[in-house]
């Protein structure tokens, strides 16, 4: 099996931070809850109160891609359209 990781930040436009904020805890649990994923967290930056940084890990690609799946129909997809996300990601085997 191939890990897959993924982390990097997003960037919240001032004007959507407090939804997103508001959306995001549901998010993590969703997540957290999907099959195959290992870690989620999306943590404040100390750099900026717009940015937090992502860090996920999943037990391969296919559940990687139910994550990617499973998000576009999500609520926060619709919440989160304006973030700018920042990210690279890594395959282990």
């Amino acid at each position: 099996m191939s890990t897959v990781t993924v982390f990097g930040f997003i960037s919240i436009p001032e004007t959507d931070l407090e939804a997103v904020l508001q959306a995001l805890p549901e998010h993590i649990k969703l997540t957290l809850a999907e099959p195959g994923c290992l870690t989620f967290s999306v943590s404040p930056s100390s750099i900026d109160p717009r940015r937090y940084e992502v860090y996920e890990e999943f037990v391969d690609q296919q559940a990687f891609d139910y994550h990617q799946q499973r998000t576009l129909a999500s609520e926060w997809a619709k919440v989160s359209k304006n973030v700018s996300r920042f990210y690279q990601g890594t395959v282990d085997d």
